[in-house]
Order: C-alpha cells, then sequence, then structure tokens
C-alpha cells in the first residue's frame, strides 16, 4: 500500500468515524490518528514513546532548543515521555494535516533483544525525537495495523502480531538510534526512562535528585548531563512541567479554581504557581479558569 492509499484510507475513516470515534481515537488501543484543516500555534503537551507517521501536510516539535519538523512520507519516533511544544505548520481544508500514531511498549523493545541480540550502538548521539524518511516496510507494516479498525475478530488476533513486527521495524529504522539504547536494560537511555518514571509517578511530592541520581547508579552530575540529553531540560524543570500542564487540565477540563489546582499538583504558593503558569503558557492561569466556566455555561443553554 502507498502512502497516498493509506491517507485516503485515514481521510474515509475520520469521515465515517465523526461522530462515533472519540477525538483522535480509532478503537484499537495504542492506535490515533491526528487530522488538522488549518495550521494550529504552539501547544504544551507531553508525548510519550511513539512513532508518528506523517500522511499528508507538516508538523514541527520542540524540545529544550532543539526542533523537528517533519513532512509527508516522514515519520518521527519518541522514545521516552517528554515535554514538548508542538504545532502543524501545514495543512487547509482541501488538503488537512493527517498522522497515524502509534504507542509504543518499551517492554515490547526488550524482549525482542532476546530474539535480534544486542546491536552494536551508534558512535553518534541519539535523539529523543527523531525524523526521517518513513521506510516502506514500516508504512506497509502500521497500514496492516491500521486495517484492523475494520475487522475486530481479526484485530483481537493480529494485533499483537503487527504491534510486535513494527517494534522490530523501528529498532532498525534510520532514525530508531534511540529505540536501540532503550533495548540495553542498562543503558544511559534505559536508566533515564527508569527516571522519568518515578518522577511522572510522585510529580506532586517535593524531587530529590540525588535520590533519583543514586537509583539511576550515576553521580549527580552526570544523571544531569543524561537527563538534559534526553529531555532537553533538568530533572526539577521536568517535574515543574508536567505540574503546570495538570494544572491547566484540571482548570480547563474538570473546573478546579487557581489555587485548588495549584495545591492538587503540588504546589505551596498559588503567588509562585501564577507567576510560572503565565511564564509558561503566556497569560494568568484564571484566563483558563473563565474560558471553562464560558464554556460550561454555553453547553447549558
Amino acid at each position: 500500500m502507498t502512502l497516498q492509499d493509506l491517507a485516503r484510507n485515514v481521510a474515509e475513516f475520520i469521515g465515517e468515524h465523526a461522530e462515533t470515534v472519540k477525538g483522535r481515537e480509532t478503537g484499537i488501543s495504542g492506535l490515533y490518528i491526528h487530522s488538522e484543516t488549518r495550521p494550529s500555534p504552539f501547544e504544551a503537551t507531553v508525548y510519550h514513546p511513539v512513532i508518528c507517521l506523517n500522511l499528508q501536510g507538516r508538523k514541527e516539535v520542540s524540545i529544550g532548543d532543539r526542533s523537528v519538523a517533519f513532512d509527508a512520507g516522514q515519520s518521527l519516533i519518541v522514545s521516552h515521555d517528554v515535554p514538548v511544544m508542538a504545532r502543524v505548520t501545514e495543512a487547509s481544508p482541501q488538503k488537512p494535516y493527517l498522522a497515524i500514531i502509534v504507542a509504543l511498549d518499551i517492554a515490547i523493545l526488550h524482549s525482542l533483544r532476546d530474539e535480534v541480540g544486542e546491536p552494536e550502538l551508534e558512535r553518534r548521539q541519539a535523539d529523543t525525537l527523531s525524523a526521517d524518511v518513513t521506510d516502506e516496510k514500516i508504512v506497509e507494516a502500521i497500514a496492516r495495523y491500521f486495517a484492523l479498525t475494520g475487522d475486530p475478530l481479526e484485530a483481537k488476533v493480529m494485533q499483537p502480531l503487527i504491534l510486535r513486527e513494527i517494534h522490530f521495524r523501528l529498532l532498525t529504522a534510520s532514525h530508531g538510534g534511540m529505540l536501540r539504547q532503550l533495548m540495553q536494560r542498562d543503558s544511559h537511555a534505559s536508566r533515564i526512562s527508569r527516571a522519568i518514571d518515578r518522577i511522572r509517578s510522585d510529580y506532586r511530592m517535593p524531587l530529590a535528585v540525588t535520590t533519583l541520581a543514586e537509583e539511576a547508579s550515576m553521580s549527580p552530575s552526570s544523571f544531569h548531563q543524561y537527563f538534559k540529553q534526553v529531555t532537553g531540560t533538568t530533572p526539577l524543570q521536568y517535574q515543574k512541567e508536567l505540574r503546570l500542564m495538570e494544572a491547566r487540565r484540571l482548570m480547563s477540563a474538570d473546573g478546579l479554581s487557581v489555587s485548588s489546582a495549584a495545591f492538587e499538583v503540588g504546589y505551596e504558593s498559588t503567588t509562585q504557581f501564577s507567576r510560572e503558569y503565565s511564564r509558561k503558557f503566556g497569560a494568568p492561569p484564571r484566563n483558563d479558569v473563565y474560558r471553562a466556566a464560558a464554556a460550561s455555561e454555553s453547553r447549558s443553554f
């Protein structure tokens, strides 16, 4: 199947399921679609390990001081949970941005190590966000994975097999360097991945970087260096990003007040929270509270 055929199938799926499929979901666990009919502003979000295959249009993603743009036919591999700024830069009603996203499972990468062996790691630095032209075998595997949306019985049987194939294909991809490093259970990439999991699970609590470094079997300076290399930011800033984005969700989606959201995500000072929130999102948190209240009121009529 060509990229154009797959783009057409995805567009038809969106048209047929616009009212029955919630958001970007497809009905297949870990398989998502993204469509935009116009360029979008930068949005702060957390990317999880995925491959995003661009079918049409253009997108740009920034992490720290690094920026990655990818066009139709290219794909973005994300190896770790990282806070990013993302935007669609090329889209129109006539030719919308279209992409397929497949969530990656690090456990599958580890299980493949026993079958394919530990590959020789690249001498050059691998990137957490890496984009390149997508190999035809990867496109074909993702097309077969997407085709499962039309056959529940086949999806039940074939989903784990095709998903494993996709992981294998990505390990051999030109831009799969960081995934190859994650295959090594004791690599720096794996150690930082475990540290990220720890921060995400305890992001409301005070962060002890020295403890994280000890658990990663690194000196504090080495841990700081590799953490920033992977995430584009420091451990403390990473935690702050998680707190601020969760607070924004709590105010926008759940209707929490500024002070309630601040305390819920671990801030002790509402003033500090408001200051850091404004610096992150360019507007004070009360704006999101007002916007959520206005949206709720409009839905009640």
